[in-house]
């Protein structure tokens, strides 16, 4: 039998728990469920207290998570979007929302989305989410764009297209009067790494040339404010060298370094059936070259 504050807790204390385990920043968490951070410490104590065990361990400068918080973390990123799924009526939406980290590849997607709302009379909604999902996990969109290696458990992926690489400097930097610069020279400069949705990692190096000097953030606008701050080059897909989101930041072609694998992706279980059909035009839809 469940017990009574068990029984109490409700959607918003498990989506506040999952964001939070997500951002491990109570700051960055309340930002992403536009809530207050006194709002989100009552919603992860009052789910502390119900299952009797502490989630996070807490300190003035750090969040992590406790041996229940991980376990709950992985129990929840499969089980939660699909009781919301549950709960929501699967042929009434307003919206199709689709999420992603950053630059969203219009033009590869466009026909799609326009060939979508055509057929069906519901709206795509394009949302941006600073996460490694892209809001996907916490039942946030129904769809994310994603970039570079997929390990996430519970998605179901398409790879729709390749985008090759392109280094990110700062404009006063040296680097910035190349009109190239080789993948691995690229490595011998201290390497900003965005752990939470960038789509380049350490791991996309090869093991003989990975960079000594790496540098973490937690999220895309830091990455880049840090870059054209001149703490360190990154790397992100060719798309900025046409939308260009920063003034202090320059974007130069690699050499030799590996495509990066752009993927459309939704829950392996409990997808909304106008998900399913958005993937379906959205393979029909791109182009020859694209992998």
């Amino acid at each position: 039998m469940i017990s009574e504050h068990v029984a109490d807790i409700g959607m918003r204390h498990l989506r506040a728990f999952l964001v939070l385990a997500e951002h491990l920043s109570f700051t960055r968490a309340a930002a992403s469920l536009h809530t207050t951070q006194p709002s989100l410490t009552r919603s992860i104590h009052r789910l502390e207290e119900a299952l009797g065990a502490q989630l996070f361990h807490r300190t003035t400068r750090t969040v992590r998570l406790s041996e229940s918080g991980a376990l709950l973390r992985e129990e929840l990123r499969e089980l939660l979007p699909r009781l919301e799924s549950a709960l929501s009526p699967q042929h009434d939406i307003q919206t199709l929302r689709i999420g992603f980290s950053w630059l969203f590849p219009d033009e590869l997607l466009q026909d799609a989305i326009v060939g979508f709302e055509r057929a069906y009379g519901i709206p795509v909604d394009l949302v941006r989410r600073d996460e490694r999902c892209a809001g996907l996990e916490e039942g946030a969109v129904q769809l994310a764009v994603l970039r570079g290696r997929q390990t996430a458990r519970g998605l179901r992926t398409v790879r729709i297209a390749e985008e090759q690489r392109v280094a990110a400097v700062a404009r006063r930097s040296p680097l910035a009067r190349r009109r190239c610069v080789p993948w691995k020279e690229l490595a011998q400069h201290p390497v900003l790494i965005n752990t939470i949705s960038g789509a380049t990692q350490l791991h996309d190096w090869p093991q003989e040339a990975r960079p000594a000097d790496v540098l973490l953030c937690g999220g895309f606008t830091e990455w880049l404010e840090l870059i054209a701050a001149g703490h360190g080059v990154g790397v992100v897909p060719d798309l900025a060298l046409r939308r260009n989101p920063h003034p202090g930041v320059r974007f130069i072609p690699l050499t030799g370094a590996p495509p990066m694998p752009l993927w459309l992706a939704r829950p392996a279980t409990g997808a909304h059936p106008l998900a399913l059909r958005f993937m379906e035009r959205a393979v029909t839809a791109r182009p020859r070259t694209a992998a």
